[in-house]
C-alpha cells in the first residue's frame, strides 16, 4: 500500500489512497478484516507495506491487526520498484503460509486455502483484459502462465491483486532472485516474474473464485464500491447515537459517523457521511461525505467530498479535497 494514488487525486494529496473510507472503514481495514474473517487458518501477523504515512497512520494500522488478533508490523517501501519489490520489503513476515493482499481492491470471494497446492490466485473473469495481468489455466485447472496487459486475447481471466502462498520462504528466494539478477518489466521488479520462474520449477498454483470484485482506483470506482459494500454490510448499519437526525430522510443502506448533523435533509440510498460531517437543507445520493466537512443547499449526486470541506448552494457532481470550499 506504498504507491501515491495518483489516479484519485485530489483525495490523495492528504490521504493515502488505502486509508480512505468505503462504508465509514478505510479500505485497507476492510480488506485485513474481510481476509481474517473468512480464512480457515489463523492469522499471526499482518505486515503493511506503507510509504510514509506518519504516526498516526502507522499506529492505526498496527491497531487493526491487534484487533484482529495479530502482530501489525510496519515495513517501508521508499521508492515505487514494483510489487515484487514492494513484498519484498516485508521480508520478515516471509515464512510459512501467507496472503498477499493489495490494498486498492476489495472482494467477496470463497477463501478456502487449498494446501495441497502451492498456492492460489484469486482472479475474476473480465470482458476486456487488455488492461490486466491474467493467467492462463490448463485442463488440470493448473495455472501454466502469467500475462501483463496482453493486447491479443490468451485468457479473461485477471489477476485481481490476491494471493495465498504455502510457502512464504519460497516467494521470498524467488523475489530476491528477481532482485539479484536485476530481472525487470517496465523498470520495475514484478511479482508475475517471480511466479512464472516459480512455475517453471514445479510450483502448482490455483485459481480462486471472486463472486465479486470491487475496485477503489479513482473516484468513480470508490462510488461504485460504496455502493456495494453498504449492500453487502446493510444488515449490519444502524445510526449511532451521538449523531443528530432532525427532520430529515435517510434511504438505507447508508453508513451515518459519530456525531454527525443531518437536518432537513434526504440522505441515500448508497450513501456514506462521516464523523462529524453535516449535511442541511440538503439532498446527498450515491455520495461519499468524509468527516468533518459541511454540505449546505446543495444536491449532491456519486459525489467524494473531502474531510473538513464545505459545499453551499452545489448542485453537481463533485470530487472536492480535503478543506476546500465550493459555494
Amino acid at each position: 500500500m506504498a504507491g501515491m494514488g495518483k489516479r484519485l487525486r485530489p483525495h490523495t494529496l492528504t490521504t493515502p489512497k488505502p486509508l480512505l473510507p468505503i462504508a465509514g472503514k478505510p479500505i485497507v481495514q476492510r480488506l485485513v478484516e474481510d481476509i481474517v474473517a473468512i480464512s480457515d487458518q489463523k492469522v499471526d501477523e499482518i505486515a503493511y507495506v506503507v510509504g510514509r504515512f506518519g504516526e498516526a497512520a502507522e499506529k492505526h494500522l498496527v491497531a487493526v491487526a491487534e484487533s484482529l488478533g495479530a502482530k501489525g508490523t510496519i515495513h517501508y517501501q521508499d521508492e515505487a520498484l514494483g510489487t515484487a519489490h514492494a513484498i519484498l520489503c516485508a521480508a520478515s513476515a516471509l515464512e510459512g503460509p501467507v496472503t498477499v493482499a493489495f490494498a486498492d481492491t476489495l472482494f467477496r470471494a470463497d477463501f478456502k486455502l487449498d494446501t495441497t497446492k502451492d498456492g492460489v490466485l484469486w482472479v475474476q473473469k473480465i470482458e476486456d483484459p487488455r488492461q490486466f495481468g491474467v493467467v492462463i489455466v490448463n485442463a488440470d485447472g493448473i495455472i501454466t502462465e502469467f500475462k501483463e496487459k496482453p493486447q491479443e486475447f490468451v485468457s479473461d481471466l485477471a489477476m485481481i491483486g490476491i494471493y495465498y502462498f504455502k510457502d512464504g520462504e519460497r516467494l521470498k528466494t524467488e523475489l530476491q532472485y528477481l532482485i539479484d539478477n536485476n530481472i525487470t518489466n517496465s523498470g520495475e521488479y514484478q511479482l508475475p516474474d517471480a511466479l512464472r520462474n516459480m512455475v517453471k520449477k514445479g510450483a502448482q498454483f490455483a485459481p480462486g473464485t471472486v463472486s465479486d470484485w470491487m475496485d477503489c482506483g479513482n473516484k468513480d470506482a470508490m462510488i461504485d464500491t460504496n455502493k456495494k459494500v453498504l449492500g453487502y454490510i446493510a444488515k449490519e448499519l444502524s445510526i449511532p447515537s451521538s449523531a443528530k437526525i432532525e427532520n430529515a430522510v435517510i434511504i438505507p443502506p447508508c453508513f451515518v459517523g459519530e456525531g454527525a448533523t443531518i437536518s432537513n435533509a434526504v440522505i441515500g440510498p448508497f450513501t456514506s457521511i462521516g464523523d462529524g460531517a453535516s449535511v442541511n437543507n440538503s439532498v446527498v445520493k450515491a455520495s461519499i461525505i468524509l468527516p468533518n466537512s459541511k454540505i449546505e443547499q446543495s444536491n449532491l449526486l456519486e459525489s467524494m467530498i473531502g474531510v473538513s470541506s464545505e459545499v453551499r448552494g452545489s448542485a453537481q457532481v463533485l470530487s472536492l479535497s480535503d478543506y476546500s470550499v465550493v459555494k
